[in-house]
């Protein structure tokens, strides 16, 4: 899918342990500027975040597969591509998107490792340790603790701004997700995987938090080089920001520079 004029759609995809919910104030902000968002959960992960802390059975056992199909059927049955945008696992799922021919242009934001991405951070290994240390959370869901979500998500804030988030966003996330990202090179077909080599996908940007626990600058940073086609493929940092940088003070600033790179670029190819 080409863009011949400037996409007016943005599908946003949320990351582990949070679902469409988090993406309310970018849509917001995107639909003052005419745009038409959306910003659909993981299947099964509809509705209000109480109602899944309550019941998981729906996505107990959800895996990339079955999450990349259920975006790749919503962005093929649009009438012109659109701005593919995601967040954490969302913006590994970006990638595979835009690899598979769809998508004007996509922005990754602190994305999760992709196949062949070998070295991860101690701050990352941290961050997944509460879902990894028990092969019994392969199938089923599991939340974070409040403490577990500040280390991962909310650094740069405290106690309380951090609490305030948790109650507000965090759901439990299926653990076959971070399994399958976790063994991504040790299985022949993995689901998290790009041709870094594809030089007919539409351009990318790939967006780091300097303070992200979850994946730091240099993952995001790793991502990047691993890219080597001709496809526009680009990096950029913002300093002092953590992995909750869809909510953390200044979002609009990380808001308005994805769409407008985004926008740009889907019309300069």
């Amino acid at each position: 899918m080409t863009a011949t004029t400037s996409p007016d759609t943005v599908v946003l995809i949320h990351g582990l342990w949070m679902n469409g919910r988090s993406w309310e104030h970018w849509q917001e902000r995107y639909e003052a500027r005419g745009l038409r968002v959306l910003a659909p959960s993981w299947p099964g992960m509809d509705g209000d975040v109480e109602a899944l802390r309550a019941d998981t059975s729906a996505f107990d056992d959800l895996g990339v597969a079955a999450i990349v199909d259920h975006y790749a059927g919503i962005v093929s049955e649009l009438e012109a591509p659109p701005v593919i945008m995601g967040h954490s696992f969302g913006g590994a799922f970006t990638q595979i998107l835009l690899d598979r021919g769809l998508g004007a242009a996509g922005v990754a934001i602190d994305p999760a490792p992709l196949k062949g991405m070998h070295l991860l951070p101690l701050s990352t290994l941290r961050s997944s340790t509460p879902v990894l240390h028990n092969p019994a959370n392969r199938h089923r869901a599991v939340a974070l603790t409040p403490k577990e979500f500040h280390y991962a998500f909310t650094n740069t804030l405290d106690d309380d701004a951090s609490q305030a988030v948790f109650d507000r966003y965090a759901v439990p996330g299926p653990g076959r997700v971070l399994f399958e990202g976790a063994l991504a090179n040790l299985s022949p077909h993995s689901p998290v995987s790009v041709d870094f080599h594809n030089d007919d996908r539409a351009p990318l940007l790939l967006i780091a938090g300097g303070d992200d626990h979850v994946s730091p600058e240099a993952l995001t940073r790793s991502n990047a080089k691993k890219y080597k086609g001709d496809a526009v493929t680009e990096l950029k940092v913002f300093e002092g920001r953590s992995h909750y940088t869809l909510g953390q003070e200044g979002w609009e600033d990380v808001a308005d520079y994805a769409i407008d790179w985004a926008l740009g670029a889907a019309v300069a190819v």
